[in-house]
């Protein structure tokens, strides 16, 4: 027998060694899979052994400040297929593609797909599903889906917005207010073989989390006056397009933004321009969406244009802040006025307004005026005054996309370029950008933020989140907001904003007409501002009519326009009238009662309504009545437009 060696029991001595620190690394390594991965690992094959089938969670609802459905959800379906489970691939694509009305060769691609599953069709009816279910066909899935719903159609479309496929807000508050309205999906887990059949009839449901409730400070009945208000007056002067904005000056909260043209929410990816609908199929893909991006434009928050004379109210509330003018200041129109090398005429030239008080001149809109306010002010104060106003940055409104003014450095203005300025030309910012302002100037001098969303609910109705909104700094004090009230309350009693008086409310307000560039293109911008009552304004108004054909002056273009909105929603916002003598002698100021029309067919409310000359709008296509607002019984003007609902 061989003789062990010392040589021989070290190689043996080393070798148990390395042989124990393999053990020792093997041991460690199993140890950290089973402990330290161990969880990750499981989860790894069990979605190896498990095929996912996402339920999509209820988007969360749209209400106006009264708890109105302005965007709801409903329950409906998602048709799916899994291939490898599928006997008959063209009987079940045949049975498909005709219930779900598909193309049959599209279907059966997909039924022949080397895929775990493959989804046929959205947002199916339920009727159509639960027959699908019932044929019990195999491989085919029948899964929870939802689908997004506008009860108004088009009511607000460029501001509440619309989802995509995917159910992710594209546009408005959709878009802005995504994270609380989508929720969070939840899954439907079964277990698989290694190809891909199903092990048994077991499932794992992980269920959704549905999208939180989103309460607005828009007011389902002032957005359906000014909508209806605004179509008319564009369609009656053949118009390009136009806007209304009603808010709150005291707090900034919208109560309407109408934009029209309008489109369908149900349906936002169909043009309503007729003229691109006739050659929608020769377009381009860029230029069809172009053509949908001009469509869903918010043009109140969007765009800018120069405001013309609306923006006299900035420049007299700066002058009489300043003390370089009073109300009592005296002024001689001649037609025109020289700033710098150039003659810039009133729009009364060549006739002139002659000697008026700076309350006169307002009245009368008189350029001179306002371009002789703004020279002694000078460019420096004059610019800090457009900052101050909040021209210069966005108003902060919780809409996406919002545009900001085009003003001139204050280096860069000179004689000419003041002269313009004071009465709104050669520079351009947004209407909520001058309702901004104008709110300052008549709540008593702070910048507030305009804004639409109000708080947050949870899925049982509590309120889980308030916003909250910046009061800005004090622009003016509150003494000249008190002078500019009365002063801007006379021009619709006595100047050029007449064509907005309404017998028992005191309104204040400006007129516009703003030539559009470039100069002597012949196209106009109409607009009529106003707010009320005129000593503690509750309600801010703005009508823009954008490219009025034929007349084109603000006062008789958009006067009209917003003596009809506001003879409508100054008495349903509570706004209580208040008659002077004179007025109660006026043949216009007629009260009536008004009737009760519910339960009438359509025809019987026409006939009653047409007797009684009274304004109408009927909603709805059904036969019976079955809302109005006003609520019977209560006493309105005669030129009240009632809003009654068919069902």
């Amino acid at each position: 027998m061989e003789k062990i060696t010392i040589l021989m029991k070290k190689r043996l001595l080393i070798f148990l060694f390395l042989a124990s620190i393999g053990w020792l690394i093997l041991f460690a390594r199993v140890v950290y899979i089973q402990v330290v991965q161990g969880e990750d690992l499981q989860s790894k094959a069990y979605e190896q052994q498990t095929r996912d089938r996402l339920i999509a969670p209820k988007r969360g609802s749209i209400l106006d400040r009264n708890g109105v459905g302005l965007a709801l959800t409903e329950t409906v379906n998602t048709i799916s297929v899994i291939p490898i489970q599928v006997k008959q691939k063209e009987e079940t694509a045949k049975y498909l593609s005709d219930i779900l009305e598909l193309e049959y060769d599209t279907v059966l691609e997909k039924v022949k797909q080397n895929v775990a599953l493959v989804r046929i069709k959205n947002k199916v009816d339920k009727q159509i599903a639960l027959e699908i279910r019932k044929k019990a066909m195999p491989g085919i899935v029948v899964d929870e889906d939802i689908k997004r719903v506008y009860p108004y159609s088009s009511l607000a479309s460029q501001v509440l917005g619309f989802v995509g496929k995917d159910n992710q807000g594209i546009i408005g508050l959709e878009s802005k207010y995504n994270e609380y309205l989508q929720g969070k999906a939840g899954k439907i887990l079964t277990l698989t073989d290694s190809r891909g059949l199903t092990v048994d009839n077991a499932q794992e449901r992980i269920a959704p989390e549905d999208g939180k409730t989103l309460v607005t400070s828009i007011d389902v009945v002032v957005q359906q006056y000014a909508e209806q208000t605004l179509a008319k007056a564009v369609e009656a002067k053949g118009a390009k397009n136009g806007i209304i904005i009603v808010m709150n000056p005291q707090n900034g909260e919208v109560y309407a933004m109408a934009n029209y043209p309008s489109f369908d929410l149900n349906d936002p990816f169909t043009i309503n321009n007729e003229e691109l609908a006739s050659i929608w199929g020769n377009m381009s893909e860029q230029e069809k969406n172009d053509a949908l991006n001009q469509m869903w434009r918010n043009t109140a928050i969007n765009d800018t244009y120069e405001p013309g004379s609306t923006f006299k109210t900035i420049t007299s509330s700066a002058g009489l802040e300043e003390g370089v003018v009073t109300p009592e200041s005296s002024f001689v129109c001649n037609g025109y006025y020289v700033a710098g090398d150039r003659q810039i005429k009133c729009w009364r030239y060549p006739r002139t307004h002659g000697a008026e008080t700076f309350v006169q001149g307002v009245q009368n809109s008189c350029n001179p005026v306002f371009m002789i306010v703004a020279e002694r002010m000078g460019a420096e104060i004059f610019a800090d005054y457009m900052t101050k106003f909040g021209f210069r940055e966005k108003t902060g409104i919780d809409l996406p996309g919002e545009a900001v003014g085009i003003i001139h450095k204050t280096e860069n203005i000179g004689p000419v370029e003041l002269a313009t300025m004071s009465f709104g030309q050669s520079f351009q910012i947004t209407p909520l950008q001058l309702l901004r302002a104008v709110s300052a100037i008549i709540n008593g001098g702070n910048l507030i933020t305009p804004h639409i969303a109000t708080e947050v609910l949870d899925e049982n109705g509590n309120v889980i989140q308030t916003f909250e909104y910046e009061k800005g700094t004090q622009v003016i004090s509150q003494n000249t907001s008190e002078q500019m009230k009365k002063i801007l309350e006379s021009v619709v009693s006595e100047g050029t904003g007449n064509k907005a008086y309404i017998p028992g409310y005191r309104i204040g307000g400006k007129t516009a007409t703003s030539e559009k560039l470039p100069r002597r293109s012949g196209k106009y911008i109409a607009s009529f501002l106003t707010f009320a009552p005129a000593e503690n304004p509750q309600v801010l108004s703005l009508v823009l009519i954008n490219e009025p054909q034929g007349n084109y002056y603000g006062g008789s273009v958009a006067g009209p326009v917003m003596k009809e909105l506001l003879q409508n929603i100054l008495p349903y916002m509570g706004i209580e009238t208040i008659y002077s003598q004179k007025e109660l002698e006026m043949e216009e100021v007629q009260k009536i009662i008004v009737p009760d029309f519910v339960g009438m067919t359509v025809q019987e409310a026409k006939k009653a309504l047409y007797e009684q000359e009274i304004d109408y709008e009927i909603q709805g296509e059904g036969e019976i009545i079955i809302s109005q607002f006003p609520k019977s019984g209560e006493e309105v003007n005669k030129n009240t437009k009632i809003l009654l609902s068919a069902e």
